[in-house]
């Protein structure tokens, strides 16, 4: 699964490399995204900004209402279940990628190992969005089983589509798109490194007003 992921293009760059019309105003985006946290996503033309998580709301043990949980990540094999089926169907969106990060090591020690297509300044995973009532237009990303360089890191990873597959993420049939979901087959860079994992509560970004604690895979 990803919960942290890098992209360090500007607006422009962006805009230009999908083809999409920049609908992103003033806003500013921090290099490293995590989950509940706005980033750039192209969808319907357009590059917009979107909170990482689609919403699940929570509730305790006396049926009080607490804070929602950021499902960041959607399963390839869930896109047909209730909570996935009708963004899948008609709200698929590429995420603009610099690289993604997964956790490497013993708990409590572990570190970030950086993943990216080499030689292409910026890559797309394969997204789903919708409105929400708690935090406006969010999105998830979707996942797959991993394989080559990816699977001796983490068990899953994101669906990374080729420019030329774009058309058919975006705007192809639901069985179209879904065939789609399938491990990159091809180069992939791996970079370990000894940055901790989870920094301290002084160099991670301030986390926006009301959006959940907990990232999730659904």
């Amino acid at each position: 699964m990803c919960n942290l992921y890098r992209m360090t293009k500007g607006k422009d760059e962006v805009a230009g490399w999908f083809d999409a019309e920049d609908a992103l105003g003033g806003a500013n985006f921090g290099e490293e995204v995590y989950p509940g946290y706005p980033a750039a996503v192209v969808a319907d033309g357009a590059v917009r900004s979107m909170n990482w998580g689609f919403p699940l709301v929570m509730k305790g043990k006396q049926g009080q209402p607490l804070k929602p949980k950021a499902v960041n990540n959607a399963r390839q094999d869930k896109l047909k279940s209730y909570f996935w089926r009708d963004s899948f169907e008609a709200r698929r969106c590429l995420i603009p990628l610099t690289a993604w990060a997964e956790a490497q090591g013993t708990k409590g020690a572990m570190t970030r190992t950086w993943m990216h297509v080499p030689d292409t300044a910026l890559f797309a995973a394969a997204g789903v969005w919708r409105d929400s009532d708690e935090w406006g237009a969010c999105f998830s990303m979707v996942m797959t089983d991993s394989a080559g360089p990816a699977s001796e890191i983490h068990s899953r990873m994101p669906v990374i589509l080729a420019p030329a597959d774009y058309a058919g993420w975006m705007r192809g049939s639901p069985q179209v798109a879904f065939d789609l979901c399938r491990a990159w087959d091809g180069d992939l860079a791996v970079d370990p490194t000894e940055e901790p994992w989870a920094k301290s509560a002084a160099s991670a970004p301030k986390k926006p007003q009301g959006q959940g604690e907990q990232p999730a895979l659904f």
